[in-house]
């Protein structure tokens, strides 16, 4: 492909991308397309000469759309918000054109120290706790998802124990009374130590157990803590889960909590159990994937109360921050906790900037040694909608998911099924148990018109819906509540 062929259907493909975002509310959101019919619509065998670009853009259109659902439709209601916006798009194109590779600084500067900034300047604006900054002995870095950044902080969290625990028992004086020395560790595989226990609530993201797995520490020895009526982790179970550990001569080392649970937006109290961790030593990661955002906003800061215990942090911009995925910005207070954990410098990377310290190399603060310029597109939403337009984008989403809680609790059809601190709103009929709630939820989706999805709570099925899409407007809400209400 010539540049001058590039620039036409480059040109043509922006087109349609616009055309596509004006006319998304035709389509429906939730692809009717059966298993494999896709697949069968195409060929079986790649073809043997190029094709030109008209007839793969037919194809599209004529093949793939019928099998997409429509995640940027203002009536997408379901999971949680996957936001994209022009600007981002925009982003992730010059991205892709460019073809940075990040991995040290020396493969472009740019890529590292824009990412660097970007990071420090969302500091300052979700109000995180300032040992999060590049500045001191923290940092940030993008990450893909949430489910890396949880792997990346429990692989540091296991290292930082397990080297502290060698330590502390060759070290009698600097023992304290809630480390005591423990019985020597098994054998272990790969210098993991099977004594090793992690604790989330009942309510926490599976990404956490798949981390659990992946780090060696072993999914069966992953604690799961009670929660409270509100759906967060109860401390005092979290304690005594901690205590009985150690009594057995187990070795807890990393605790989740999360501010807004996929299931139901619950918020766990980070204070009570960010004491608890730094009183046995543990390692605090925090999970915000989706509710992090909210923090833009100064009157919901206080969801994030005791964030400043937290050894680590993560939120999702590809939620609900209007940057297209994959985009996860992760922070630790001490870097060099995780760059000893994940650093490794073969000769083939060894250059004079990474010997002098004087620069970040990325490369080391994940598991994968190579990574896109995702740093661009966030730079370039933050600078298209500046801070207050980010705010009020959230506020919108947020007044009209109350508005519709409100709708709800005002039925007497309806119930809300757990409180809606934010943008997602968890409700159900009171009757007809759980196969009425399933027959509304299916009535909906095939319809069309929108896409909602369910979880279980207490043992009930119960939907959910959550707002936060780049267009969707008050007159979606109350078209959503609308359809709920028919017989």
């Amino acid at each position: 492909m010539t540049p001058d062929e590039f620039r036409a259907h480059g040109k043509a493909l922006i087109d349609w991308i616009a055309d596509y975002y004006e006319q998304i509310e035709q389509y429906p959101v939730l692809s009717a397309a059966a298993p494999g019919s896709i697949r069968a619509a195409l060929p079986d065998a790649p073809p043997a000469h190029g094709e030109p670009f008209e007839s793969m853009m037919a194809d599209v259109e004529q093949i793939i759309l019928p099998g997409i659902t429509h995640w940027q439709s203002p009536n997408f209601f379901a999971y949680f918000p996957a936001n994209a916006s022009f600007p981002s798009i925009l982003g992730e194109l010059l991205s892709a054109g460019l073809g940075v590779q990040g991995m040290i600084w020396q493969t472009s500067p740019a890529a590292t120290e824009l990412e660097t900034l970007v990071l420090d300047w969302l500091v300052a604006m979700l109000g995180l706790p300032p040992q999060f900054l590049s500045t001191g002995s923290g940092g940030g870095v993008i990450q893909d998802t949430a489910s890396s950044a949880v792997l990346a902080a429990m692989l540091a969290a296991r290292d930082r124990m397990t080297n502290d625990e060698l330590r502390m028992t060759n070290d009698e004086d600097a023992l304290t009374p809630s480390h005591r020395p423990l019985p020597p560790a098994p054998a272990s595989v790969a210098g993991n130590d099977p004594r090793l226990r992690a604790y989330c609530s009942t309510q926490t993201h599976s990404s956490v157990a798949k981390a659990a797995g992946v780090a060696g520490v072993g999914r069966a020895n992953l604690r799961a803590v009670a929660v409270d009526d509100n759906y967060a982790m109860r401390p005092d179970e979290l304690r005594r889960h901690i205590e009985a550990d150690r009594a057995a001569g187990l070795l807890p080392f990393f605790v989740c909590a999360t501010i807004g649970t996929t299931s139901s937006n619950a918020l766990d109290p980070l204070r009570a159990i960010g004491a608890i961790c730094r009183e046995f030593g543990l390692w605090l990661h925090v999970d915000a994937a989706m509710a992090g955002t909210a923090a833009l906003c100064p009157e919901f800061r206080h969801l994030q109360d005791g964030l400043e215990l937290a050894d680590s942090y993560a939120f999702n911009p590809h939620k609900w921050m209007f940057t297209n995925f994959d985009c996860d910005c992760f922070w630790v207070a001490d870097r060099a906790a995780l760059i000893r954990t994940l650093s490794i410098l073969p000769d083939y990377l060894k250059n004079a900037a990474t010997a002098s310290g004087a620069v970040i190399d990325y490369r080391d603060w994940h598991v994968q040694l190579g990574r896109r310029f995702r740093a661009l597109k966030l730079w370039f939403v933050i600078r298209h909608y500046g801070v207050e337009g980010l705010r009020a984008l959230v506020r919108e989403h947020v007044r009209l998911a109350q508005a519709f809680a409100g709708w709800v609790a005002a039925d007497p059809r309806f119930e809300l099924a757990a409180p809606a601190p934010l943008n997602l709103v968890c409700f159900r009929l009171r009757d007809g148990g759980d196969e009425a709630n399933r027959a509304l939820l299916e009535r909906l989706n095939t319809s069309g018109k929108l896409y909602l999805t369910h979880t279980v709570l207490d043992g009930r099925y119960t939907l959910r819906l959550c707002v936060g899409q780049t267009h969707t407007e008050e007159r979606h809400v109350r078209a959503a509540w609308a359809m709920l209400r028919q017989p």
